[in-house]
């Protein structure tokens, strides 16, 4: 098991490595609950604040990309709506998932952020440069990650993930003096 680095100035050299962050769907961007309509399709609610910084994050040059187990419209058009190209979905094995796109991407390990929740995430969590969870991911989750938000999914956890991010890189302040210009 890998200890995660303890403090700020820890956390902060790994972000200033990160050119990729990818993201888990379904109980990071959401809250982890699906509804269905009538007819069969299921309906996500995304946090606007969430939105907004991966917007941030690619404006301060960093990729950001979906790995989701599921497949969905709803973060089909999610991604859309951002301007999110790299969206896996459907992949149950995220491992290989994560080792294709970062050959494809030319980027090492060291190189990408990941966000997961879920059991299944594990394997790129560990494998990540920075690791982060929502606060109500499962204990074996944020045991094993560097950063666990004080946001659960889908309320705020992914915009303190960047945010983390972002100040690591040296890039907040600046974020910051723009929006008061």
């Amino acid at each position: 098991m890998r200890l995660p680095p303890t403090s700020h100035d820890q956390i902060s050299a790994l972000a200033r490595n990160i050119r990729l962050l990818l993201l888990d769907v379904d109980g990071v961007l959401t809250d982890g609950t699906i509804a269905m309509t009538a007819n069969g399709e299921a309906a996500k609610p995304f946090f606007v604040r969430d939105g907004s910084a991966m917007v941030w994050a690619q404006k301060a040059g960093i990729e950001i990309g979906l790995l989701s187990g599921r497949t969905s419209d709803a973060t089909t058009a999610r991604a859309a709506e951002l301007k999110i190209t790299m969206v896996i979905q459907g992949e149950s094995d995220k491992r290989a998932a994560f080792e294709r796109l970062a050959a494809a991407q030319g980027l090492a390990a060291r190189e990408i952020a990941y966000m997961g929740d879920d059991l299944p995430d594990l394997p790129v969590l560990v494998r990540a440069g920075l690791s982060g969870a929502p606060a109500d991911a499962c204990a074996e989750v944020r045991q094993r990650v560097h950063y666990v938000t004080q946001a659960p999914g889908g309320r705020g956890a992914v915009r303190e993930f960047i945010e983390l991010i972002l100040r690591g890189r040296g890039d907040w302040d600046a974020l910051v003096r723009n929006h008061l210009a």
